[in-house]
């Protein structure tokens, strides 16, 4: 039912389509930007445009970029003997938070979830191979989400990884199951890389 107008409604409908944005924030967001300067939202609008027009996936790690490669794979103070494989960007973040990891990335964006549809040719496993068979990498880290999709992604890599030689090792338990990487403090992060375990 529209209460106001139809452009209110319509600004509401899009942003609670956003990932943790339900009606009620969506509403608050949209009479927040009525509230605005004009240029405010027109320098919103533009920097999103920007955004989904400058930004791609890295050929290497498959992270978000406007480069490629990307910062982190071009970088020469990173430790190209190792890879932290990650679920999403925010996993990234997170681990980069800590100040703790100098190693590459990969980034699978998603997890295992068959009952969702995803399996290993939805995500970015494929590129992961083509990684290990370009580059002399000695370390797998499996940073995946300690949750149950996290676990069957960790699993299934393991099964595909440990026949090539390299060591697979995951995160420590540090981290609780059910939860997100992206929403661990620091300090959980850094003794979760710091306690790693053999896969």
């Amino acid at each position: 039912m529209i209460y106001t107008s139809e452009a209110i409604e319509s600004a509401i409908e899009s942003l609670s389509s956003l990932p943790t944005i339900g009606r009620k924030t969506a509403q608050r967001l949209t009479l927040h930007l009525l509230r605005q300067p004009k240029e405010d939202v027109e320098k919103l609008a533009h920097a999103l445009l920007n955004m989904k027009e400058k930004v791609r996936y890295c050929s290497h790690c498959c992270n978000l970029t406007e480069s490629d490669p990307c910062n982190i794979c071009t970088s020469t103070k990173r430790n190209r003997a190792t890879i932290c494989v990650i679920e999403d960007p925010s996993d990234l973040f997170a681990i980069e938070r800590t100040n703790e990891y100098f190693g590459l990335y990969h980034v699978l964006h998603g997890a295992l979830n068959p009952l969702e549809g995803i399996g290993p040719n939805e995500l970015k496993i494929k590129e992961l191979l083509a990684r290990l068979s370009d580059e002399a990498v000695q370390e797998i880290i499996l940073a995946m989400n300690p949750n149950v999709e996290g676990e069957v992604t960790t699993q299934y890599l393991v099964k595909l990884l440990k026949p090539l030689g390299i060591k697979v090792s995951r995160l420590a338990r540090g981290i609780p199951m059910g939860s997100d990487l992206e929403f661990a403090d620091e300090a959980t992060v850094s003794r979760a890389l710091q306690g790693r375990v053999e896969a």
